[in-house]
């Protein structure tokens, strides 16, 4: 599960010729921590600052963000949480530099980052929402996933067992036909990576002062 990434850079935004995006994100994002979302809209391609972590219509508070930042492709339909966006179509996607997830050896994590090699960035396919919480409107998004147990790379990672996940990746060609899709049934974006295009390595976490509950999934 991919809970944490670095968002695309200025110059991978230049490269690939997209809307300058009017606000600042942070450098690394976590489940909370706002984020960059591209979709389409009928001006054509839009930013909007969302939340990681998708908080459904039907919330009381934010906090439900910490267990929503990853929806599996397969049970889209069946969860509340996911079903509204998914009938409405709320696709879009998170560019990121490069994501992280963990890689055990001797029974701890670390942080290992994946990323394209040809130093482009990656489009993560994504749901988003728009709810309203007291006098607040929260924009939220979630990351898709999809099974991975017999991809070459990211089978490696994950705690040691029979349940591999990887985040959804829309190839560069397909980015518009995913932010226009107008269907629930998205099985045919549901495709493991070309993992010759893709390459991994340990990337430790910085070391910081202070450690938030939030900062504090990998060694």
């Amino acid at each position: 599960m991919c809970a944490n990434f670095k968002p695309l850079t200025l110059k991978q935004l230049q490269d690939l010729k997209l809307p300058d995006i009017p606000f600042e994100y942070p450098e690394e994002v976590y489940p909370g921590y706002d984020l960059p979302l591209l979709f389409k809209s009928a001006q054509g391609l839009e930013w909007r600052k969302v939340m990681f972590g998708l908080v459904p219509k039907w919330a009381e508070d934010k906090s439900i963000a910490s267990k929503t930042y990853n929806a599996r492709n397969e049970t889209l339909s069946q969860k509340p949480t996911f079903n509204n966006a998914l009938m409405k179509y709320k696709f879009g996607v998170i560019p990121v530099a490069e994501f992280y997830e963990s890689k055990y050896f001797d029974h701890k994590p670390q942080r290992w980052g994946v990323r394209r090699k040809d130093g482009q960035a990656v489009f993560i396919a994504a749901l988003y929402e728009i709810c309203k919480i007291g006098d607040e409107v929260v924009r939220s998004a979630t990351m898709i996933t999809m099974d991975a147990i017999d991809h070459p790379m990211m089978k490696e990672f994950h705690e040691p067992g029979n349940i591999k996940r990887s985040v959804i990746v829309i190839p560069h060609e397909r980015l518009d036909e995913w932010l226009s899709w107008k269907s629930p049934d998205i099985r045919s974006f549901v495709q493991g990576f070309p993992e010759d295009e893709f390459e991994c390595s340990h990337v430790p976490k910085a070391k910081i002062e202070k450690i938030t509950p939030q900062l504090n999934f990998f060694d």
